[in-house]
């Protein structure tokens, strides 16, 4: 009866728990990603792991000592697991079903992070493997959640609960949500949810600054005035001087998105929109005197 779980290990079929320990830290060491950059060794690496978590524990050592490599469908372990991984077979299902139990602790396709071992000093490393428990997500989010900070309603695993958004959050940033990840024992991942802002009609950021266009009439344009503009945090009043342009850029200091890594906020730019009132609601005579007097007409040069 093979028996290739042990020479997965390069132990003997009577091996004590000790010795297979042993031999298993030492090919850890050997095949960890971090240490081994060659292709293979990632796979061997999750091959020797899931080795080792079975015949380290009696009751899934004593079934295997039972039934051999049958349990793999007469397969000598190496090839059951290469074919697993290259066929994008969840290794770990495969396995719980045989042994039955709680799981392996993924390190089936697409299991062991290359971090899976704690560094303990150079050359040294914990005792056990520490398996990928973390859950990797998307979320998108609104504008204004994004720039102010608030919560935002999350459904993991059959899960829903609020995660708090820090404000200033960009496209592309993680954030990493302590405790809501896989369970392994008595260890929790965490959720890492990766974020996507949503658009918004008013408002565009760059940077940390943030653009909005605003309508000014064409009086306030021309002869100078103020205008109310609400901004995500408040109402303000903006001085608009004589003869503004359309396109024109008004800042305002400090009131963009916050720099969560410096805490120093943006500025907020209005980009002024000048609003042509309609020739038939103007006053008849003002009408007539304006297509008189503005500059401009058939001999303008454009």
């Amino acid at each position: 009866m093979s028996k290739s779980l042990y020479e997965t290990l390069g132990v003997s079929p009577d091996a004590s728990a000790d010795e297979i320990k042993k031999a298993y830290r030492k090919l850890a060491r050997k095949y960890h990603p971090d240490i081994c950059k060659e292709p293979e060794c990632e796979e061997k690496f999750k091959e020797i792991n899931a080795a080792y978590e079975i015949l380290s524990d009696p009751e899934k050592r004593k079934q295997y000592d039972q039934y051999g490599d049958a349990m793999f469908g007469g397969q000598n372990f190496h090839d059951f697991a290469q074919q697993s991984f290259q066929g994008g077979v969840d290794l770990d299902e495969i396995l719980r079903s045989i042994f039955g139990g709680g799981g392996f602790g993924g390190f089936g396709a697409g299991g062991f992070s290359s971090g899976g071992f704690r560094s303990g000093g150079f050359g040294g490393f914990e005792e056990f493997a520490t398996p990928d428990l973390d859950i990797h997500a998307k979320i998108t989010i609104p504008f204004r959640t994004a720039v102010l900070g608030g919560t935002h309603s999350v459904s993991i695993n059959g899960e829903t609960f609020d995660v708090r958004i820090p404000a200033g959050v960009k496209n592309g940033d993680t954030l990493r949500i302590r405790g809501k990840g896989k369970a392994y024992k008595n260890m929790r991942g965490d959720l890492l949810l990766k974020v996507e802002v949503a658009p918004d009609p008013e408002y565009s950021r760059v940077g940390n600054d943030l653009y909005k266009t605003i309508d000014i009439p064409l009086k306030t344009a021309m002869f100078g005035g103020k205008v109310k503009v609400q901004t995500l945090e408040k109402e303000v009043t903006l001085k608009v001087p004589k003869n503004t342009k359309c396109g024109q850029k008004f800042r305002i200091k400090g009131m963009g998105a916050v720099d969560r890594k410096t805490k120093a906020k943006g500025d907020l730019y209005l980009q002024a929109n000048i609003v042509l009132p309609k020739v038939e609601e103007l006053d008849p005579e003002l009408a007539k005197m304006m297509e008189e007097k503005l500059p401009g007409g058939e001999d303008a040069r454009v």
